[in-house]
C-alpha cells in the first residue's frame, strides 16, 4: 500500500499529526483503530498491549493555561501533585471546548503534538517502563507507537511522577 493511499484514509487531524511526527523525526506511523478508543483500556484491548503502555493525553486547565499530561493508562493523575510540580495554583480537568481550543483535537484523541500553539507538557515517568508506548493520533480512532524518550523529545515535555 502506498503512503499516499494510507494517508488518504486518515482523518484530517491524524494527517496533520503524522506530518508533525515526520517533521520531528518520530518513527511511528499512525494506525486507524476499528473502534473509538476513549479510554486506555479500550485502546490497549484493540492493540493487544498492557494498559500501562497507553499514553493517556489529559488536558488540564492550569490557572487558565492548557497543561497536557501524558500519563500511563495504569495511573490516575494527582492534580494537587501536578499543580505543585507545574508551579501553578489550580489544576482542573479542562472542558471539551477548552481542549479543542488548546489542541485543535477532540477529547479521546488528543495527540501529544500537532496543536495550533505549543502546549506545556508533562510526561509520566511510568511510561519509561515500556519499550513501546502508544499515544493518540489526533482523532479517537487513531494511535501511534513511540517510546518514552521520543515522547519527551517531540513534546519538549518534562518527565514527572503523576501520582
Amino acid at each position: 500500500m502506498s503512503e499516499k493511499s494510507s494517508a488518504a484514509r486518515l482523518p484530517a487531524n491524524a494527517v496533520l499529526v503524522q506530518s508533525v511526527l515526520r517533521e520531528l523525526g518520530a518513527g511511528g506511523e499512525i494506525v486507524v483503530l476499528p473502534e473509538k478508543a476513549p479510554t486506555a483500556a479500550t485502546a490497549a484491548a484493540q492493540i493487544g498491549c498492557e494498559v500501562g503502555a497507553i499514553a493517556n493525553s489529559l488536558v488540564f486547565d492550569a490557572d487558565g493555561a492548557p497543561l497536557l499530561v501524558l500519563t500511563s493508562g495504569a495511573h490516575r493523575v494527582d492534580v494537587e501533585l501536578i499543580a505543585r510540580t507545574a508551579g501553578v495554583g489550580t489544576v482542573r480537568r479542562a472542558t471539551p471546548e477548552f481542549v479543542r481550543q488548546a489542541t485543535g483535537q477532540p477529547i479521546g484523541g488528543v495527540a501529544p503534538v500537532g496543536h495550533p500553539a505549543p502546549v506545556r507538557t508533562l510526561v509520566d515517568n511510568w511510561l519509561g517502563k515500556h519499550g513501546v508506548v502508544w499515544a493518540a493520533g489526533g482523532h479517537p480512532h487513531t494511535i501511534f507507537p513511540t517510546t518514552f524518550d521520543e515522547l519527551v523529545r517531540i513534546t519538549g515535555g518534562t518527565p514527572v511522577d503523576v501520582e
